[in-house]
């Protein structure tokens, strides 16, 4: 099956009787905002149903010193990556930023507890954008990406308000990364009164 993650799945009255675990791999649900990750929980609960689970990759907290340079990497990998947001938008929005003359900033917000990815005008600008100006004076930003690390306590409680339950999870030997086995069935259980 295809679909998107953030969309409403119609697909699932496709799908074969019997337990459902669903795999999201990687880190990603680090790029939603906490709200938008819950959402996502949530249809996941939905769709695998009582007895069904998720398998899921969550990025760990770390020191601001080793967040920071991950994503300001001395290679520029990700500066290069995060500037391709640009040639993205001239392209699907009839755009014409020049990357040139803006810069890649990213660093750990701590209060929010994640990475914010942002590109910086080098000097005030007006960029034609879908038919339209838009104005930027130096330095300011347009916030691309946040990236959300979390403790195994900390995605167990936003996995509850899902309505999921956290019953395993896998850290690396450094803590650096982890997938969690996230089970429905708990959860339900525990709503049932006594």
């Amino acid at each position: 099956m295809c679909a998107d993650f953030n969309q409403s799945w119609t697909f699932t009255d496709k799908l074969p009787e019997g337990k459902r675990v669903v795999f999201y791999p990687g880190s990603t649900i680090g790029n939603l905002e906490p709200e938008e990750a819950i959402n996502f929980l949530k249809r996941v609960r939905d769709m695998v149903g009582d007895g069904g689970g998720a398998l899921v990759g969550v990025d760990l907290h770390k020191s601001s010193d080793r967040l920071n340079a991950a994503y300001n990497d001395a290679d520029g990998v990700t500066a290069e990556f995060n500037l391709n947001v640009l040639e993205r938008v001239n392209e699907l929005m009839d755009a014409e930023f020049d990357p040139r003359f803006f810069r890649h900033l990213a660093f750990y917000n701590r209060e929010r507890q994640r990475i914010e990815m942002h590109l910086v005008s080098e000097r005030a600008q007006s960029v034609r954008c879908n038919g339209s100006h838009i104005a930027f004076t130096e330095g300011e930003s347009i916030h691309t990406e946040s990236s959300y690390k979390y403790s195994v306590e900390g995605f167990a409680k936003l996995a509850a308000r899902a309505g999921l339950a956290l019953e395993r999870s896998w850290l690396d030997e450094d803590e650096l990364f982890s997938v969690h086995y996230l089970s429905a069935t708990q959860v339900a259980a525990r709503q049932t009164p006594a």
